[in-house]
């Protein structure tokens, strides 16, 4: 397959947004990558073409089905004045699962990063110079056969935009305060809480516009059988230190396998840190929070990156951990990894990826 570009003139390139004032994911830059699958010609038509609306009949499958996956990565200006990503392709073997798991033909996985490089070559005026800013990316698939008809599609879009941002969370330095949410459950064994597909984040809304209301950042997402394990926090994944020792939920099929978090867990290996993927009953959590026991919390995500996690509201009861200040583990992990990201620290992994 080849890709076909179509360059803009200068004078029709976007005047460029104020990096000190954005807002996350409202502001899009000037190309898009999108190609299309039919069942005769599998992916064909591939190009970056500059960013305009999509136009689909109102019968289309995704509007009525939810066909629908997507993956959420970033670019960074480095402190080399390079631009760097990190870990993409594990992004593309992601979607690759998802795809499988919604009945979507996968990707070429090299034929994308290479397409990706290209368009972030096109669009790096766009990533925002500063510390803790990056240019987000939105890789996206949807069925788009326009039939009202429960079944797959036989035709798909893939597109990529990207988007210059700002921190996702602004919250000062005490970090999260979450809600254990013990009536809503984001998903189930079984089901697709294990793909990034947007039928998982629509069923999380109403727990966490209801959680806002009441003074949360968030949710903590409890097992959808017993109703007491831990899995998610919000969107993200959720880490609980120990002293020496960090635990963090299994993957157990309703739990999303986070870039993050998996750089997380490597990180703390390479570290020779005691750390554990396990069942984590929210009972014994909030009783070793009284008791001292959890000295850090936190969670993590391409969004995030690692936000510590300082009070946990559960039964209606607060339970504060370590005074509400951000911990040592936390803070040494995401100075790690963001000095990864912006090229602040070397790169012992391969985990980096330079334009």
């Amino acid at each position: 397959m080849k890709l076909t570009i179509e360059n803009l003139p200068v004078h029709e390139l976007k005047p460029l947004c104020d990096f000190k004032c954005l807002e996350f994911g409202k502001n899009f830059s000037d190309y898009m990558l999108v190609m299309t699958y039919s069942l005769d010609k599998g992916w064909h038509e591939a190009k970056i073409t500059p960013f305009a609306d999509l136009s689909f009949s109102p019968a289309t499958l995704v509007f009525h089905y939810a066909q629908e996956i997507f993956e959420g990565l970033k670019a960074y200006y480095r402190e080399d004045k390079k631009i760097g990503l990190f870990r993409p392709q594990e992004n593309f073997i992601r979607m690759n699962n998802s795809a499988r798991r919604m009945c979507m033909p996968e990707l070429d996985i090299d034929f994308v990063m290479d397409s990706l490089l290209e368009l972030l070559r096109m669009d790096q005026r766009w990533v925002p110079p500063m510390a803790g800013a990056s240019l987000y990316i939105r890789p996206t698939m949807i069925g788009i056969d326009p039939i009202i008809g429960l079944r797959p599609s036989d035709s798909y879009l893939f597109y990529i935009i990207l988007s210059p941002v700002a921190a996702y969370y602004k919250s000062s330095g005490e970090g999260q305060k979450i809600l254990v949410e013990d009536k809503f459950v984001r998903a189930v064994p079984g089901g697709v809480g294990d793909a990034k597909t947007g039928a998982n984040y629509a069923a999380s809304l109403l727990a966490g516009e209801e959680a806002k209301k009441r003074g949360f950042t968030q949710v903590v997402w409890l097992d959808g059988v017993h109703r007491k394990y831990v899995e998610e926090v919000g969107t993200s994944n959720i880490f609980f230190v120990y002293g020496d020792k960090i635990l963090t939920p299994a993957l157990n099929g309703s739990i999303l396998p986070g870039i993050t978090r998996k750089s997380v867990i490597e990180l703390l290996q390479h570290w020779k840190m005691d750390v554990e993927e396990t069942a984590l009953d929210i009972n014994q959590i909030v009783k070793d929070i009284k008791d001292g026991k959890v000295t850090e919390c936190f969670s993590t995500g391409t969004a995030v990156v690692v936000s510590p996690i300082n009070s946990l509201h559960y039964k209606n009861k607060d339970h504060d951990i370590k005074g509400r200040q951000t911990g040592p583990v936390t803070q040494k992990i995401y100075d790690e990894l963001t000095g990864i990201q912006y090229g602040r620290k070397k790169d012992p992994f391969g985990w980096t990826v330079i334009i």
